[in-house]
């Protein structure tokens, strides 16, 4: 019994390997035919644009914390209107991974996975992306969303000054 099943598995595996040998090669030109990837398939990072044209980057450091291999480095600023932006921006594609975490951390909607999968250079420094690199005009894959509109741009009152507020205590009174 056991050597009937044997010679079965066998000769099914011979199958399967004929099936392949008989069957015509996919074979893909690759600089004049490109292959379409998987519409979640995640490659290059960009930076996106809110509906309003303005930036999204916040500079809050969550893509960077997100980062298993620490490729993502900016310095945050804030404009007259109370309004966080990146000063720069930078991403060593030579370190990352491709994994989608700080696209996934980013609550603006600012960083962004698109299929382009074409990042080969000679220069390892020509791998390293500034922001002007890295920012797109279009808005990415959600073009309604503006984290502005939703959170706001600064505090408006002093803490303390709103209806339902005590001032705030301090702690120094405290001590006996």
């Amino acid at each position: 019994m056991s050597i009937f099943s044997d010679t079965k598995a066998i000769f099914g595996g011979f199958g399967v390997t004929l099936r392949h040998m008989l069957r015509r090669p996919v074979t893909i030109q690759y600089p004049e035919q490109k292959r379409t990837p998987y519409p979640r398939f995640r490659a290059r990072i960009v930076l996106t644009r809110d509906p309003d044209g303005g930036e999204r980057c916040v500079a809050c450091y969550l893509c960077s914390a997100a980062c298993p291999v620490d490729c993502i480095s900016m310095q945050s600023a804030e404009r007259e209107d109370g309004r966080r932006y990146a000063e720069w921006f930078r991403i060593n594609f030579s370190r990352c991974i491709f994994c989608g975490l700080c696209a996934e951390a980013c609550p603006t909607l600012a960083i962004q996975m698109t299929p382009d999968y074409e990042i080969c250079k000679r220069d390892i420094m020509d791998l390293v992306y500034e922001k002007e690199d890295l920012l797109i005009d279009g808005c990415g894959k959600d073009d309604r969303y503006n984290f502005y509109r939703h959170a706001g741009i600064g505090v408006t009152q002093p803490r303390g000054a709103g209806l339902e507020e005590s001032m705030p205590v301090d702690v120094r009174t405290l001590m006996p």
